[in-house]
């Protein structure tokens, strides 16, 4: 039997603190959840309605906590595969055609360290192309330098795609909002 509940466009809500400082992302479930039990209040809201027997809410997208919360941040963005991918725009940092791999531009092999600094997206035929050396001994140049990510952004959302409403709170370029 196939599933007749509409789909929601964005399942994901952004929670603010009680300063409008970005906290993190959670589901649009546990976003009403904290509105419904009063410890948040709705800011902006996403497109569709949610219903219940006796009541019915807009879906929340952004959510301000009613208290304060304290929270230590990381002063570094974890580096992980599909962060690598979001930072280089899924491209090839040598050819830029689509990115399959990921590369070290000083192989590990010769002392490279597996750091943000050092680790490109690459296509597939680029990566084994360059295999155990480095871009100067064939003659190719990196189109960027490799470099952690910076800004609120990343530390909020790490590398997911941001809900254009977001916008406002977190400092987005124009070019990551345009969808």
């Amino acid at each position: 039997m196939p599933d007749i509940r509409r789909r929601m466009i964005a399942s994901t809500a952004l929670v603010l603190n009680a300063t409008y400082e970005p906290l993190c992302v959670v589901s649009v479930r546990r976003a009403t959840i904290l509105i419904l039990s009063a410890k948040a209040v709705c800011v902006a809201d996403g497109e569709g309605i949610l219903h219940s027997a006796r009541s019915s809410l807009p879906t929340p997208s952004v959510v301000r906590l009613t208290r304060y919360v304290r929270v230590p941040y990381r002063t570094h963005v974890g580096m992980s595969r599909r962060a690598i991918f979001a930072r280089d725009g899924w491209r090839c940092a040598y050819c830029h055609g689509s990115a399959e791999t990921i590369d070290h531009v000083m192989p590990r092999s010769r002392g490279g360290r597996h750091a943000w600094d050092n680790v490109v997206a690459a296509c597939a035929r680029c990566n084994h192309t360059k295999g155990d050396k480095t871009p100067a001994e064939i003659g190719w140049r990196l189109r960027t330098t490799p470099m952690a990510p910076k800004g609120l952004a990343w530390r909020v959302l790490g590398h997911r795609a941001p809900d254009p409403r977001w916008a406002d709170w977190l400092d987005l370029p124009d070019t990551t909002v345009a969808a």
